[in-house]
């Protein structure tokens, strides 16, 4: 029997724990899985509250279904018929620039007619065709290469909001390789974005015709899909389908290296050993656990940055609301001086995220753009988020139901350099075999991602174990 220990229960560490299960199971291998969760809780950033008829997420609120493995895991832990795909109407989503909600441009009509982008910005835009592509291997950041290869005023106005809305980040720091590689890849391969959208349009008209189907040029896609009961329905029912143990106010303190693998130590002086440890705790936690173990990669863990980051549900009797909701919500570009990120018009993605005769909106305050925002008093982010709502979207009502939720390390954030810090990380765990990191702090911030990397990570500890009894 194998023993495996996990530290985190949020969407990483459960899903790895489920992966393990799974893979161990195929393999003929016998695995004791016990997942260690410093909170009284499971589920880490994604927490689906229902208070008063209303729905609130207190994280992400969904993932997109372009990539099998999310929609894999509910299928293996039972839960297809769970699934909610977001309103048609979602795909509307809106920029607030010059006084105005601006419909997000969908295709090449839409985007000449829309009055976001100025006709020397889309002039602009035009010429991203003939620039040429960058080859010294630079990390370059979002910021730098929107206006290499778009312009400012599409860095002002898309890029800007479109990074604020993924990673509450700053595209004047954010890694265009980290966070962003298909957008990399594609000017590499094919000199430049329009170029590839061409090139990739005209490839799959022609593999439709033949029957295939490929991914959209223009991003990876998809529909915005939860649960019917908020997104907490995926992690409970990995919690649910797992065999081993899940073990909730169980904070890990510290690691040790034993002969025979691992020794945690845990806040309430007991001590548990391990043959592999997985830890899928946030990059700042793991920092802790590793300084008495190795400095250095302490060190390196400590270099990722978080973003803070206020998020606050109101709700509102739907004909105190005077403005079609009918859409996604909108993002604010940086330079409007505005106090808020933008705001979700949640209730118009999911049914049922609100009371009959009611609406729900979700704002965003903070990011690495204004941290200081996370110590606003709850009276001033009510506030200020009012202030905001009234400026943009005419509400002059005083909202019925208000919660306001705080992260001080929400997102992490994919700065410069980024690729390098992970390829050290991977060098020092060289020296400390049988310990393995995963996370949204490494390689992807998304639901996805991080079930995919957790299915890599079942991979590799049940490789790690099967040699070690050959």
């Amino acid at each position: 029997m194998k023993k495996i220990a996990i530290i985190g229960a949020g969407i990483s560490g459960l899903s790895t724990a489920h992966a393990i299960e799974r893979l161990a199971g195929e393999a003929g291998l016998n695995v004791e899985v016990t997942v260690f969760e410093r909170e009284e809780r499971t589920g880490g950033k994604i927490w689906s509250i229902k208070e008063e008829g209303y729905l609130c997420e207190w994280g992400p609120n969904g993932f997109l279904d372009s990539k099998p493995m999310t929609l894999e895991l509910c299928d293996r832990l039972g839960i297809p018929d769970r699934l909610e795909r977001s309103n048609d109407n979602a795909r509307k989503r809106f920029i607030y620039s010059g006084g105005i909600l601006n419909r997000l441009p969908e295709n090449g009509p839409m985007f000449l007619q829309s009055k976001l982008i100025s006709w020397p910005g889309k002039i602009r835009l035009a010429q991203e065709f003939f620039k040429p592509k960058r080859t010294d291997g630079v990390d370059e950041t979002l910021a730098d290469f929107a206006r290499r290869r778009l312009g400012a005023e599409a860095l002002d106005k898309l890029i800007g909001p479109m990074v604020s809305g993924i990673f509450a980040g700053n595209p004047e720091t954010m890694s265009l390789q980290s966070c962003f590689p298909r957008i990399h890849q594609l000017e590499q391969e094919y000199g430049g974005l329009l170029q590839a959208m061409m090139k990739l349009a005209k490839q799959k008209k022609a593999e439709i015709k033949a029957g295939k189907q490929v991914a959209s040029a223009a991003g990876p896609g998809g529909v915005l899909t939860s649960f019917v009961g908020g997104i907490q329905e995926l992690t409970d029912a990995t919690v649910q389908g797992l065999k081993g143990t899940v073990k909730t106010g169980h904070a890990v303190t510290g690691l040790k290296a034993t002969d025979g693998g691992w020794e945690l130590r845990l806040a309430d002086g007991s001590s548990f050993d391990a043959e592999v440890v997985v830890s899928a705790a946030p990059s700042h936690v793991l920092k802790e656990l590793t300084w008495s173990l190795d400095g250095a990669l302490s060190g390196l863990l400590n270099d990722i940055p978080y973003a803070p980051m206020n998020v606050i549900c109101f709700g509102y009797e739907q004909s105190k609301i005077e403005r079609d909701l009918d859409g996604f919500g909108y993002l604010i570009p940086k330079k409007e001086g505005c106090e808020i990120l933008g705001t979700l018009w949640d209730s118009s993605i999911f049914p049922g995220r609100a009371p009959e005769g009611h609406v729900l909106l979700r704002s965003m305050m903070g990011g690495a753009t204004t941290p200081e925002a996370i110590d606003l008093s709850d009276a001033e982010v009510k506030e200020r988020t009012m202030a905001e709502l009234k400026k943009i979207m005419g509400i002059n009502a005083e909202p019925d139901f208000v919660r306001i939720f705080r992260h001080k390390r929400a997102i992490p954030q994919y700065v410069v350099g980024h690729a390098k810090r992970l390829a050290a990380i991977e060098e020092k765990l060289k020296d400390h075999t049988g310990l393995i990191l995963t996370g949204n702090a490494f390689s992807g911030i998304g639901l996805n991602d991080c079930v995919n990397a957790a299915n890599k990570v079942g991979e590799e500890v049940v490789s790690f174990c099967m040699k070690r009894l050959s």
